[in-house]
């Protein structure tokens, strides 16, 4: 009960922790996962500036060779960027996307035009320095993206400008080049006010950019609809804007306040729900046993003990290898306990009822094999008694013969009673002595083939090679061997053969007793040691009351051995017997395959 106790405190704390555990696993991983999405979100909108610290903070550099994560590989390319890592030498040592038109080694002054003017021909390019740390030299990125719309505002500028604006005669030409597209071409002064707007614009309302507007628009291209290009008049200190309107879905600014108030929301949903499931899952798992246990007492209230679990609850309680389901495994010592004692309980009711049956039949027969003596001892008294006849000497011995075999064989039936129940009920103590089997064997057999009054079976032994030594009592060990020898003699024809071998097979030393008699049937074989099983021949020259082979088998047992019987109708009988050797010695075969 103690263990049972421990196992529930312990299985309810770690429950609860496991529960908390469970809990501060959610809250971490939606914390990551707000995190990562605020992160993606600000790269969106700061992806030209931001993109590089990225990407250097998740890449490893040693000796001239790259490796980076394989999300930015893929992201780039959606993007339509490349990425070039250029050396303290000047040489490019990793390439993305790069174009063919680049260069693969740089010069000191194009690398700092390139990050002064963040520009390389057609491309606009923004450059970090990593600089040298633990013993890494520095290393250059260089992001860079197509800057189409730079290019076309600087062809447009150069063929159509006059004073810092957009000749008269070229506004139609340019508002037919921007119709039906979301680019449109702007012209703004020093301070911010739009002096001339070609092509259609969202922001038509707007006639004035405040000073951090545009900053905004180049700062953070993610959170605009339009990518910006700029070319600036040095003259008048005009300037001229290109928006080109992105492809697909605009990203839309959020608060972050919005954002962690969703994600907060999200979070709390998700511990309701796990809390609930959580709660089902322990309703489940701890109410179903119990109603299994009431099941139980309901059946065995109204002795039912064989139903102690239905074969629908065995399924239910055990997997097909035997083992208990997890579900019941908590109460894995209270299940084991009522099925063992309902296991018991019901073996002690049928023993009970196999007992009275057995005490029925007993005395049935005991009073059938007491008959037939009695009979004979009772009609020779009254003839003695009545004096009605002179009986000369010879048929007075004969008489008294009668009278003392009689006896002799209600005296051998009393004492095999008595045997049996001392050795089913251990009542006389068994002491054991090592012996040399095979020389014990041959000197009971040697009995047999000395004895002038047995002349209806022929006696033979096989003794096994090397020494086999056992722990058995002589005197129950003899009458073992003479029960089964006797019985072969006894319930076969004249002339039978009996040969009785030895052998050993691994650390078992046997012993076979085996004959070409009559042989029996089926039902002879499995009953054959039930005790009082003979048959119900009331034959005077049949010896013994069916309880030597019980006895034989009772005594075997004592010895912590084995046996067993083989034989069909006709085909004679084999009797083995195995017992646990004293010396283990290697196998050998013996009694044809008998000890298998």
């Amino acid at each position: 009960m103690r263990k049972i106790r421990t196992r529930l405190a312990l299985h309810f704390t770690y429950q609860l922790l496991l529960q908390w555990v469970l809990i501060m696993l959610t809250m971490t991983i939606l914390l990551l996962i707000l995190f990562n999405y605020l992160a993606n979100n600000d790269l969106k909108r700061t992806f030209s500036t931001g993109a590089v610290d990225a990407i250097k903070s998740e890449t490893f550099i040693h000796n001239d060779e790259v490796k980076m994560n394989r999300r930015w590989k893929n992201l780039l390319n959606e993007q339509g960027y490349w990425l070039q890592v250029v050396n303290d030498a000047g040489r490019v040592i990793y390439s993305l996307n790069a174009p063919t038109d680049l260069k693969t080694i740089y010069g000191a002054t194009e690398l700092l035009n390139i990050q002064e003017t963040r520009r390389f021909d057609s491309y606009r390019v923004m450059a970090s320095l990593e600089p040298e740390t633990d013993g890494s030299k520095s290393v250059l990125y260089l992001l860079g993206r197509q800057d189409l719309g730079t290019k076309l505002l600087d062809e447009w500028y150069q063929k159509y400008n006059r004073n810092g604006l957009v000749r008269e005669d070229a506004m139609a030409g340019l508002e037919q080049q921007l119709d039906g597209n979301d680019d449109y071409l702007q012209v703004v002064d020093k301070d911010g006010v739009i002096l001339q707007s070609i092509g259609h614009s969202d922001n038509s309302e707007i006639n004035r950019y405040q000073p951090l507007d545009l900053v905004s628009i180049r700062s953070e291209p993610g959170i605009y609809p339009t990518e910006l290009s700029a070319q600036y008049d040095g003259d008048t200190g005009y300037t001229w804007l290109l928006h080109q309107g992105k492809p697909g879905r605009t990203i839309e600014k959020q608060s972050i306040f919005y954002d962690i108030i969703l994600a907060l929301v999200i979070f709390g949903a998700g511990v309701m729900v796990v809390t609930l499931a959580v709660s089902i899952w322990h309703g489940y798992r701890y109410g179903q046993p119990l109603t299994l246990f009431a099941s139980w007492f309901e059946r065995m209230s109204e002795g039912r003990y064989s139903e102690a679990l239905t074969e629908k609850e065995r399924k239910k309680v055990f997997r097909r290898n035997g083992k208990i389901r997890m579900r019941y495994r908590l109460y894995k010592e209270v299940i084991a306990g009522f099925y063992e004692m309902a296991t018991k309980l019901d073996a002690s009711q049928r023993d009970r009822r196999l007992l009275e049956q057995t005490r029925e039949e007993w005395m049935v027969g005991i009073s059938h094999d007491l008959r037939t003596p009695l009979s004979s001892i009772q009609g020779y008294g009254h003839l003695l008694e009545s004096g009605q006849f002179t009986w000369n000497e010879a048929e007075l011995k004969e008489m008294g013969k009668v009278i003392r075999e009689k006896g002799d064989f209600m005296l051998e039936l009393l004492q095999d009673f008595s045997l049996t129940f001392q050795i089913k009920n251990n009542a006389e103590r068994m002491v054991l002595e090592p012996i040399e089997m095979n020389e014990f064997v041959r000197r009971s057999v040697l009995r047999y083939v000395n004895d002038a009054t047995i002349d209806t079976a022929m006696f033979s032994y096989e003794e096994y090679d090397d020494e086999l030594t056992i722990m058995a009592n002589p005197k129950w060990f003899r009458r073992m061997l003479d029960n089964i020898i006797t019985n072969a003699v006894k319930h076969n024809p004249e002339g039978t053969e009996i040969t009785v071998s030895t052998g050993a097979e691994g650390d078992y030393a046997w012993i076979c007793v085996s004959d070409n008699g009559q042989g029996m049937d089926e039902d002879t074989r499995s009953n054959l040691f039930e005790r009082y099983y003979r048959g119900t021949s009331t034959d005077e020259t049949t010896d013994g009351a069916g309880l030597g082979m019980s006895i034989a088998q009772a005594i075997v047992i004592a010895h912590k051995g084995q046996i067993r019987v083989e034989s069909e109708p006709q085909q004679g009988a084999k009797v083995i017997m195995k017992f646990p050797r004293k010396i283990t010695k290697e196998t050998a075969d013996g009694c044809s395959g008998r000890g298998e």
